[in-house]
């Protein structure tokens, strides 16, 4: 295809020539066992594997990817072809006596071990109907059993957000289900899913290619699973967290030893080891990928040096009773020698990235230069795992020098651009206007540049939104570096940036749904801490305001104070000079934070008490951004 062809039309392009040859050239790995590991014990698999709410939404749909099958497409990298096919594998698996995974319905894998009395469920997924079917499916098969015991490995939603269709708060209330995560899990949790929610969930959109169909020439694989699923996520606050490694817990009879991993792929990880059943669960620090230092859907940039001393920590620790080997995502590995090996590769891998990308660094090497310069050693690249179906050295690079340097190359020149629609003007102009971007970008184009087009023409596209031509072109490189990217992370973005510039971007609503199964678990201070983030400065200028809080049901006393454009909480303080005191039950105030009734309801039903000037409570509630995820990305 030429871009002269270029149309309008909204449908995927097939691949161009130079795609054709970029993917043709690609070494795909050829483990067989592979394969034979992502379809062991396999049990049973869901009859109709659309999953639905109860509403008859469809939440995930496993069988969306049957054209799984036979060799890559020219649309898509045969490596990348290569993972989805393997987490296209999906049903109820035996790992070994006493343990099994459901995998395949969500990007996520859950975890069934059989315990005394009932299951111990590790990770239930991202939504509730996922983890409410995986555990229907394995009490059909393996017998009824009731949740005794719920573990969290690490602060992303999708090992929590299905927690209510495995058990129920108020199982957890009368103790007849713990709750089990790593230190700091639910600051992590909000901090991460609530006070950065609205954008981290709209650039998530790109990173998982959640509105593209799926398809030879659209949506084919997540890299660490098939999919995410649609849909709010829940959570339930942990009763018992675990504070240091070498912890040891007897979970209805089931004996656990606990790693903790902070600041490697979560803030708040573990990893934990069975004595009994010799299999060790290595959460998400290790999977059947090279992972992200940061993810582009934003994150706390994770460390890399950390990661690999915790994998060599957990081979000490427990290499030599490891029969078994399971992870938060993709299919477990078998035998002493074969994990062994899979773990000194994960952990080398992680090392050689973060010492090679300051090596460079400290030559004076930036983070563009890096990434260009670098290139994984044979020894990664004969092993899928340690391949970048997920992360991507590229990123992880930059992740790398951030980290240690920050987003400035210490370049003046870049230290104060100017923003991206005021620089492409200039480009633009620079470069002989519009009609010239276009010949010469379509020129690129034809050649197979399409790194550079997409670069060139971004400007002309933030210049003018309108030009449908640039958009068409634009869209059409993204497509055709969609089609090469062994990454699927970068797939997606590629093709879901495509799909925008062609379609427009896409009315998501509010940022409210999103969160509302996590508010409820909302320590006070992070009720408070997202309401700071909320507050419109500019409509407070020279207010301030003062109210005490007596939340009722956990006896806590608060003061919110408005001073200078912004909000501060302070515990266990009552202020004498309050303009207003409001006694409400921590329940209470979160549901009014859900939307679920109001402030004035509330007052009217008598829930709710007032005392001094009930108008302060409208500066604060008042003055409270509404975010709207749907904003664009590709364009201004």
């Amino acid at each position: 295809m030429s871009a002269k062809d270029a149309s309008n039309s909204t449908t995927p392009k097939p691949a161009t020539p130079n795609t054709v040859t970029a993917n043709k050239s690609v070494s795909v790995p050829h483990d067989d066992a592979d394969f034979e590991r992502a379809r062991r014990g396999l049990i049973a698999r869901h009859a109709a594997p659309a999953l639905r709410d109860a509403r008859g939404r469809v939440v995930s749909d496993a069988g969306v990817y049957a054209f799984l099958e036979g060799d890559a497409p020219p649309t898509v990298n045969p490596s990348l072809w290569r993972q989805a096919q393997l987490n296209a594998e999906h049903g109820l698996f035996e790992v070994t006596e006493g343990m099994w995974q459901v995998r395949g319905y969500d990007i996520s894998n859950i975890t069934f071990i059989k315990s005394n009395a009932g299951w111990i469920v590790i990770d239930p997924l991202t939504h509730e109907v996922t983890a409410r079917e995986a555990l229907r499916l394995a009490n059909e098969h393996l017998g009824q059993r009731p949740v005794v015991a719920v573990i969290y490995t690490h602060s992303h939603v999708d090992h929590f957000g299905g927690v209510l269709g495995v058990t129920s708060q108020e199982e957890v209330d009368a103790g007849r289900c713990q709750v089990i995560a790593p230190e700091g899990f639910l600051r992590e949790t909000v901090g991460e899913n609530v006070i950065a929610g609205p954008a981290m969930g709209r650039r998530a959109m790109y990173q998982f290619g959640a509105g593209l169909p799926s398809g030879e020439r659209q949506h084919v694989d997540c890299g660490l699973g098939k999919m995410t699923p649609t849909g709010a996520p829940g959570l339930i606050a942990p009763t018992h967290e675990i504070t240091r490694t070498g912890e040891e817990l007897v979970v209805d009879g089931v004996p656990i030893v606990f790693q903790l991993t902070p600041e490697t792929e979560a803030p708040a990880e573990m990893n934990f080891f069975f004595p009994k059943l010799k299999a060790l669960c290595m959460a998400e620090n290790c999977c059947h990928t090279m992972h992200n230092l940061v993810p582009i859907r934003g994150a706390q940039v994770r460390d890399a040096l950390q990661w690999s001393k915790y994998i060599n920590e957990v081979i000490a620790l427990f290499g030599g009773d490891t029969d078994i080997m399971f992870a938060s995502h993709h299919w477990p590995r078998w035998g002493r020698d074969d994990v062994h090996e899979f773990l000194v590769l994960q952990r080398d891998l992680y090392k050689w990235i973060h010492d090679q990308t300051m090596r460079q660094a400290n030559h004076g090497h930036t983070a563009p230069e890096i990434a260009a310069m670098l290139e994984l050693p044979e020894d990664f690249l004969a092993n899928s795992h340690t391949r970048g179906y997920y992360g991507d050295l590229v990123h992880n690079v930059k992740a790398v020098y951030q980290r240690y340097l920050s987003w400035y190359d210490a370049n003046p020149a870049h230290l104060n651009p100017h923003p991206p629609v005021e620089a492409a003007r200039r480009y633009v102009d620079f470069m002989g206007g519009g009609d010239s971007v276009l010949t010469k970008a379509r020129a690129a184009f034809d050649e197979g540049d399409y790194r550079w087009v997409a670069e060139v023409v971004n400007h002309l596209v933030f210049t003018d939104p309108s030009n449908t031509a640039a958009r068409d072109l634009q869209a059409d490189a993204l497509e055709q570096l969609g089609y090469q990217s062994e990454s699927a992370t970068f797939r997606n973005a590629y093709l879901t940036g495509a799909h925008e510039l062609r379609n427009g971007v896409p009315n998501l609503g509010d940022a409210r749904a999103r969160g509302k199964g996590m508010i409820r678990a909302m320590t006070i201070e992070q009720m408070f801490d997202t309401l700071g983030i909320r507050l419109i400065s500019e409509n407070v200028k020279g207010v301030r305001v003062v109210i005490n809080w007596h939340f009722t049901d956990i006896n806590e006393h608060w003061v919110l104070e408005l001073s200078h454009h912004t909000l501060h909480a302070t515990p266990n303080k009552v202020a004498v000079d309050a303009d207003a005191t409001v006694t409400i039950a921590r329940t209470l105030i979160l549901s009014i934070m859900n939307q679920e009734t109001t402030f004035m309801d509330e007052v009217q039903a008598g829930t709710v008490s007032i005392d001094g000037d009930a108008s302060s409570l409208l500066t604060v509630f008042g003055n409270l951004d509404l975010f709207v995820p749907g904003f664009a990305i590709v364009e201004p």
